[in-house]
């Protein structure tokens, strides 16, 4: 027998298009049925946080963005674009024993920047969080999508790394979501112009959330070449878009295709606190898809990596797609979920500014945006730190050591001597009696005790010793053969 709260939602009405509605009995703190969360952010779904950094100080351009989830919460994935660059991805199918995740990165640095998210499971696994592996280990569970943004900034070695990660990671919080050209979409750009980072929300009813966060940087163009509007912006709900108006006509004239680069990628988390099954949330991710499909043209091109993650945070008996009485329920969030994405595209694009030579879309189309005051409150709400060689340097201090566990020594019925202690500041020394330290030098790999690192070392000459003077016997007895 489901729960009561889902046995009581019912189809209530169409307030946009493609957007169907499920009415209930809201709890005072919750919006009417309808509206948009108290953030219109991802973050007003229970048990969602979102960290952000990133630089703009040339040469990079680039960032990432982290959605976490505090409790590890059902997941999955839908990629359609042809040139993707995802991590983890297999693990989310529902074909596959994974439980669920700890956090997902959207971020910038194309599969460079895959490599952040080694950030984020060593800032995951250092508070326990992950699926329990051994005895007191945890693996954490972090798949990934980035985009393409390799040089935009200048060098195309100037990308994200395990660092960012960290500092992402440090940055999450359940508040508003900073929108525009931050965290994994300040390299963003599409249709000729600057793309960005997009939330938005609704309350389904009965406490129900559905939230998106997109990072839009596609092949194709959210602007309607028709008439310069964007897309997206007929899904708004309410005032959402307020001041919004069509371009004046000879301001109308859309960037060329020759204007758009031909490595792209637009990628969405797209969440719930519903309880699904695994298989509900690939079916979730999946019709997400219709809302970058709705607000972007073309979409899913061969040189797009686009992917949707969907994440159910929400506990209890899980939605099945497989039960009839589920249907109108699921059909309810999946419809949702796409609608929402669409609104996140719009104000991602609305949110981001011009940039070096990438012109945003208000800069181009000026009379659009005049009258959308809430346009500075989507630009700075929020928290997303940009990366110092400060904060850099405290980031790669976090990752340097790692901490491997002595292995225990064999009980012969004598009592274990004490270690001696270290003098004061040699923490290697103290840290080497209790058991290894991997630190990673500046060669970016790890390096081993100086007690082991001797003992290899005087085995090595040892070998290259004995090596010579077998070789010098063999000459010598060659030599006596050649003169008998």
């Amino acid at each position: 027998m489901k729960s009561s709260r889902f046995a009581a939602l019912a189809a209530a009405a169409l307030v946009c298009p493609g957007l169907v509605l499920v009415s209930g009995s809201p709890a005072s703190a919750n919006p009417a049925a309808g509206a948009p969360g108290a953030h219109n952010a991802i973050t007003d779904v229970p048990g969602i946080q979102v960290g952000q950094v990133q630089s703009d100080i040339a040469p990079y351009l680039t960032g990432t963005s982290v959605v976490y989830m505090p409790q590890m919460s059902v997941a999955s994935v839908d990629q359609r674009g042809g040139a993707p660059a995802t991590k983890e991805t297999d693990l989310l199918s529902p074909l596959n024993s994974n439980p669920g995740v700890n956090a997902i990165q959207l971020g910038g640095s194309s599969m460079y920047g895959l490599s952040a998210t080694n950030g984020i499971i060593r800032w995951l696994e250092d508070r326990g969080e992950g699926v329990r592996v051994g005895a007191g280990g945890v693996a954490p569970i972090v798949p990934a999508a980035d985009i393409f943004d390799l040089g935009r900034g200048g060098d195309p070695k100037a990308r994200t790394s395990a660092e960012w990660g960290y500092l992402a990671a440090q940055a999450t919080s359940d508040g508003p979501v900073r929108q525009g050209g931050v965290g994994g979409g300040t390299g963003a750009r599409g249709g000729g112009l600057r793309g960005g980072v997009g939330t938005a929300s609704v309350h389904l009813g009965d406490g129900i959330y559905v939230g998106a966060m997109v990072i839009v940087n596609p092949a194709g163009s959210p602007v309607d070449p028709a008439d310069c509007t964007l897309y997206g912006v007929k899904f708004g709900i309410g005032n959402e878009f307020a001041g919004y108006k069509a371009p004046k006509k000879k301001e109308c004239n859309p960037p060329s295709t020759a204007a758009q680069q031909p490595a792209n990628t637009t990628i969405a988390v797209v969440a719930t606190n519903a309880p699904l099954e695994k298989a509900a949330a690939q079916r979730m991710s999946g019709n997400a898809h219709d809302g970058m499909a709705r607000a972007i043209s073309p979409i899913h091109t061969l040189g797009d990596g686009d992917t949707v993650f969907a994440v159910s945070t929400g506990k209890g008996e899980a939605l099945q797609i497989n039960d009839p009485a589920d249907t109108r329920q699921l059909n309810a969030i999946f419809n949702a979920g796409a609608s929402t994405l669409a609104r996140a595209i719009a104000k991602a694009v609305l949110s981001s500014e011009s940039i070096g030579n990438t012109t945003s879309y208000c800069d181009r189309y000026p009379s659009a945006c005049k009258g959308m005051k809430q346009l500075k409150q989507w630009r700075t709400q929020g928290n997303a730190p940009t990366v110092t060689p400060e904060t850099f340097a405290q980031a790669s201090q976090a990752l340097a050591q790692t901490p491997v566990p002595a292995p225990p020594a064999a009980d012969n019925g004598k009592p274990k001597p004490k270690p001696k202690a270290a003098p004061a500041g040699n923490t290697t020394q103290q840290d080497s009696q209790n058991g290894m330290v991997l630190a990673s030098g500046n060669a970016g790999g790890p390096s081993v005790p100086t007690g082991v690192t001797t003992g290899l070392l005087a085995a090595g000459i040892l070998g290259v010793g004995l090596l010579g003077m077998h070789l010098r016997g063999r000459r010598r007895g060659q030599a006596s053969d050649r003169l008998a």
